[in-house]
């Protein structure tokens, strides 16, 4: 650990991300900060502390990031990852870095010093823009929470305070995209009559020329992942943000994953074999994780989310993705993939789903939200800065 910045009585102190304590400080300050917030959910220490450290994460096979502390005497109150993204700028021909893992008290001059800590690593890698917040890339959470504060956060998806917007304008930051969340509700089965009669004919019209839908395979979990390797970076190549994944990162995710995933709650569309498209939902363990002190599985933590996985069941459910291959679209495949899980709903007593997140000009994925009656509930903002 090193300092690196000192203004307005605010210490700027770079970290070793190989160092076990330093790593466990930056992790720990978003503790710290929403002590008490009823909508606060922590997440995984294990899962982040992987994530982190250059030694474990896939990240670093093919990118670099730095992270910083924001100390005011022996308090943090602030922490920043200053990230570059080799991977990203590749794929879309830029020099734009990203900032990440942002959380701040509300003071501008703390957020300030930070930002400008970030900036400056940026532009000594010879970056031109930074985007964010973004944790590593737009494949982990992403993007600052800028509509409704009063819920905590599903699975996957970030939490803060209003203030952090006013903040990142404040130093000059303007947007980049906005996310959307859609929100599902009111599982009747007689308000959802006429669409699943509708994805009904669909399917069969679908089985008649060779397509399939299945479940995920549990016992051939590895080989599962093996083949959404072959189509991910296909199908949302053309999203703004998009950061190719390599078979390394997938294979973190899916491992991340395993604990957690209901195969009730997966889909394939297959043709002749071959995967065409998907759809990815999980129980939303924030119910569950919010209770976990600190992120930490023991000593208690761990019978926690056992409990509430198997014998309280999670009654959210998050959509993360749903996607089918550029050639198939427009054949109702999503439909399908929206029908099945509203059955699966109905049948296992969830009450709401959270499908998120939706870029704001992605026309046709807005437009199939609206045909199933969900409507938009909550907003994350990415932001950007020329540097």
């Amino acid at each position: 650990m090193s300092s690196t910045v000192a203004a307005a009585n605010v210490q700027i102190v770079k970290l070793d991300a190989t160092s076990k304590k330093d790593l466990q400080q930056f992790i720990d300050f978003p503790h710290d900060l929403y002590a008490g917030d009823p909508n606060y959910v922590p997440m995984l220490f294990d899962e982040q502390e992987t994530l982190l450290n250059p030694k474990k994460s896939a990240f670093f096979l093919h990118s670099t990031a730095t992270y910083f502390l924001a100390k005011q005497g022996n308090k943090i109150v602030g922490r920043i990852a200053a990230i570059r993204n080799n991977n990203h700028m590749n794929f879309t021909n830029t020099k734009e870095g990203f900032f990440g893992f942002f959380d701040v008290v509300n003071d501008y001059e703390v957020a300030k010093a930070l930002l400008d800590t970030a900036k400056d690593w940026l532009k000594n890698e010879g970056l031109n823009k930074m985007i964010g917040p973004s944790s590593f890339s737009t494949n982990e959470v992403v993007g600052c929470l800028l509509e409704n504060f009063d819920e905590p956060s599903f699975i996957m998806n970030g939490y803060n305070k209003s203030y952090y917007n006013d903040l990142l304008q404040r130093y000059g930051c303007g947007k980049y995209t906005d996310l959307i969340c859609y929100e599902v509700f009111g599982y009747q089965a007689e308000k959802w009559r006429p669409f699943m009669e509708v994805a009904d004919k669909i399917e069969k019209r679908l089985a008649e020329r060779g397509y399939t839908i299945r479940h995920l395979d549990m016992k051939k979990y590895s080989v599962e992942v093996e083949s959404f390797l072959g189509i991910y970076n296909q199908i949302w190549a053309e999203n703004t943000g998009f950061v190719p994944m390599t078979d390394a990162e997938v294979r973190q995710i899916g491992k991340d994953f395993k604990p957690i995933i209901d195969k009730n709650y997966v889909f394939f569309a297959e043709k002749d074999g071959k995967m065409i498209g998907l759809t990815l939902s999980a129980p939303n363990v924030n119910e569950i994780m919010k209770n976990v002190h600190r992120g930490r599985l023991f000593p208690t933590g761990i019978f926690k989310i056992i409990y509430g996985l198997k014998i309280k069941k999670p009654k959210t459910l998050r959509v993360m993705a749903l996607g089918v291959l550029k050639e198939y679209r427009r054949l109702g495949i999503d439909a399908v993939f929206y029908a099945r899980l509203i059955k699966l709903g109905l049948e296992h007593g969830i009450e709401r789903a959270e499908c998120s997140w939706i870029l704001e000009h992605n026309v046709m994925m807005n437009r199939a939200m609206e045909s199933i009656d969900a409507r938009p509930y909550r907003k994350y903002r990415i932001y950007e800065k020329e540097i």
